[in-house]
């Protein structure tokens, strides 16, 4: 059974960093693709950054240098570097894993929360002015 386990949410003010973690368990990260989305109050599900099994990565405009993600197979933990944290990148984080290759064409990666299958608990994080 896939468990994917998010950490590292917590509260800073804007312009400062954190680093989110997500370990899997029972689910290789060089399968497929892994992603990051996160949900404000009131809004849906978007997806933020995306990596697939051979590294090439993804990001929504509102996240583009400012946010990396990465991941480190021998610890099967995928990562959110977020720098520059503004005010509306306030939500809840959520760590996702896909089931199938059709999550990458090999040039990019996809933010669309249907081409992901397993998901995390998520983690909190708050910016604030």
């Amino acid at each position: 059974q896939v468990q994917l386990v998010e950490s590292g949410g917590g509260s800073v003010q804007a312009g400062g960093s954190l680093r989110l973690s997500c370990a899997a368990f029972g689910y290789t990260y060089s399968s497929y693709c892994m992603g990051w989305f996160r949900q404000a109050p009131g809004k849906e599900r978007e997806g933020v950054a995306a990596i697939n099994s051979d590294g090439t990565t993804s990001y929504a405009d509102s996240v583009k240098g400012r946010f990396t993600i990465s991941q480190e197979y021998a610890k099967n933990t995928l990562y959110l570097q977020m720098n520059s944290l503004r005010p509306e990148d306030t939500a809840i984080y959520y760590c996702a894993a896909s089931t199938t290759p059709g999550c990458s064409d090999g040039i990019a990666v996809s933010l669309n929360s249907w081409d992901f299958g397993y998901w995390g608990q998520g983690t909190s994080v708050t910016v604030s002015s």
